[in-house]
């Protein structure tokens, strides 16, 4: 057992939290991409941000809000212009190019389009990151990729192709793929975008076990008010690329307080709703108890 710089302990792949010290910490970062015509686009502006262990954190905003650029500044897959990020106690903008490589083993990261190799079957699409990082036996490998599969429920389609798979069966292969180098965060880019509605509660449902029962903090970027306020405890409203505002999902004092964005106030209608829902599920369940 050990102590680490996010200040949890960990025993083999269980983590205990012991403080919400921030996990992930981004500090005053900007990220601006030149245009065609020699304007330039603010994808992100001087947003500072913090997301503790143990987090189901959402980001929402409308399209080209820059929500997704700001989750990619998260594992510097897009690096900030200015500003710092901090993960798991390491900053991530000051580490050289094969210390970040080292550091990205420890984020996962599932996209929008599933992003695995067409030409890989799913034993070799979850193992890839393994390989990739090395230090792992065949039998290390195999091991942790049957273990993976199985916690999203894929135990029988290791030999399988992407193209043999539903779309949310290859989001599940995309998930056991994050989930091979035993991260501390998992990064959702609109993971649930390209599902119905049947699959998607099916993959929140998974997303969640992952976060409780293995203590992997997630960040999830969503369009879809539903998604966020079905799984997310805290959220943050991104417009034209600063946070609008921020708040708990699961805290009703903080769902009591005026919000300021439209989307703001539909998130905490959603949350007072599902509070209440979950509320009155219990005393039911309570009361049968005494029958």
């Amino acid at each position: 057992m050990r102590y680490c710089a996010h200040r949890y302990l960990t025993t083999g792949t269980n983590r205990l939290f012991l403080m919400t010290t921030p996990l992930i910490r981004i500090d005053h970062a900007s990220k601006t991409f030149a245009l065609p015509d020699g304007g330039a686009f603010h994808a992100v502006r001087d947003v500072s941000l913090e997301v503790n262990a143990g987090d189901i954190f959402g980001l929402i905003g409308k399209s080209g809000a820059g929500k997704s650029t700001l989750l990619r500044l998260f594992n510097l897959l897009e690096r900030p212009d200015s500003g710092r990020v901090f993960v798991d106690g390491r900053e991530l903008t000051a580490l050289s190019k094969r210390e970040l490589r080292d550091a990205r083993s420890n984020i996962g990261m599932i996209f929008q389009q599933f992003n695995l190799l067409q030409n890989a079957t799913v034993f070799d699409n979850v193992a890839f990151p393994l390989r990739i990082h090395g230090g792992h036996t065949p039998a290390q490998i195999t091991a942790r990729v049957n273990e993976c599969l199985e916690l999203v429920e894929l135990s029988g389609k290791a030999a399988n192709y992407p193209a043999q798979l539903s779309g949310g069966q290859k989001q599940r292969v995309a998930i056991a793929r994050a989930l091979a180098s035993r991260p501390a965060v998992m990064l959702c880019d609109e993971p649930t975008s390209a599902l119905d509605a049947e699959t998607t509660r099916a993959l929140l449902a998974t997303l969640r076990d992952i976060n409780r029962r293995l203590n992997v903090t997630i960040v999830i970027v969503s369009h879809e008010l539903s998604v966020l306020g079905e799984i997310c405890n805290r959220v943050a409203v991104i417009e034209d690329g600063a946070i609008a505002e921020q708040f708990a999902l699961d805290d009703a004092a903080s769902l009591a307080e005026p919000r300021k964005t439209a989307l703001g106030r539909e998130l905490a209608q959603h949350g007072a709703a599902s509070a209440l829902a979950a509320n009155t599920a219990n005393t039911i369940g309570t009361e049968a108890a005494y029958v």
